[in-house]
């Protein structure tokens, strides 16, 4: 499913409608932008994240932006630009671990519950209606606090942020799944596999799984703007990671309120554009790919291009 969307991406940039062009092509972007900043931080970066003095001596606090600190520094001495830099790391750390927490196990519980039935799938059903009704931003807090007290490194903020996000998380993939196992189970090329003499277990994982699994990129995709907003929350209300530990958006955002109030704009701006411009791209992304998989929203697109490919035009 994945390598026939990135087929499909040089096709809908050149032929889709104006609009939709632009939300893929913003979505890319951003998002490229992203993560490669996350993977190259420790070469684009200045200073490192923890780092208040170089070979001339401290940073200094609040410094404007200069040649030395391009974004200027914070309140505690940090350089801005760096701590911003790191944060995306840090950010793009957080949804890799969503995904390992969350995809696996949603995925395992929608096939066995979907292609058993019964009383295990009601009951998985119902769980997972009960997960689904904790706000996955008090359940982090919750859980910073269990693990560390509220104040953690950045295993223990990963960790509450990641778990607290997998348990919302899993829900939705659970449900998918499922969904699309009941459908695929009751499919001719299932029963020919009953028929030659194929287990259960062999039907599952090798018939069933393969086809019901197409849509999880796409819901990651869009979930991955979630796990972003948990963490900067998290870190926003004081519970986030320690700033000796990792950089984080939502704590470095917090530590800049007061700055704003005396006119100091630089320490407050660069995280909040991380946070908005992180989340507008992958959001972007997702619904893009979203389009790009359902044939329906692939047809309307098209037929509403066509007149103004008739008319001469070109969007």
């Amino acid at each position: 499913m994945a390598l026939v969307l990135v087929r499909r991406l040089p096709l809908r940039l050149r032929t889709g409608a104006g609009v939709q062009r632009a939300m893929l092509l913003t979505g890319l972007v951003l998002t490229g932008l992203f993560v490669l900043t996350a993977l190259l931080g420790p070469w684009l970066a200045p200073h490192g994240y923890a780092q208040l003095r170089d070979g001339e001596g401290l940073f200094g606090s609040q410094q404007q932006p200069s040649g030395a600190h391009p974004l200027g520094t914070t309140i505690a001495g940090y350089d801005v630009l760096s701590r911003t830099v790191w944060g995306a790391r840090t950010a793009l750390l957080i949804i890799l671990a969503s995904l390992l927490l969350s995809v696996v196990p949603g995925t395992v519980l929608g096939l066995v519950s979907g292609y058993l039935g019964g009383k295990p799938d009601r009951l998985l059903v119902g769980l997972a209606d009960a997960l689904y009704a904790f706000p996955p931003l008090l359940l982090a807090i919750v859980m910073s606090i269990v693990i560390s007290g509220g104040r953690s490194s950045l295993v223990g903020g990963l960790g509450a942020a990641a778990g607290s996000v997998a348990v919302s998380f899993v829900p939705q993939y659970f449900r998918v799944v499922r969904a699309e196992v009941v459908r695929v189970k009751a499919e001719p090329f299932v029963d020919a596999a009953r028929v030659i003499g194929a287990g259960p277990w062999r039907i599952m994982t090798h018939h069933v799984l393969r086809n019901s699994v197409r849509t999880l990129p796409l819901i990651f995709t869009i979930n991955a703007s979630e796990a972003i907003l948990t963490l900067a929350g998290l870190g926003f209300l004081g519970f986030g990671i320690e700033p000796n530990s990792a950089a984080e958006w939502g704590y470095d955002l917090n530590r800049a309120v007061a700055d704003v109030t005396s006119g100091i704009w630089w320490t407050a701006v660069p995280p909040g554009l991380g946070i908005v411009l992180t989340v507008l791209g992958t959001t972007l992304l997702g619904e893009s790919l979203t389009d790009l998989a359902d044939p329906r929203l692939r047809r309307r697109a098209g037929s509403s291009a066509a007149p103004t490919d008739g008319g001469g035009n070109d969007d």
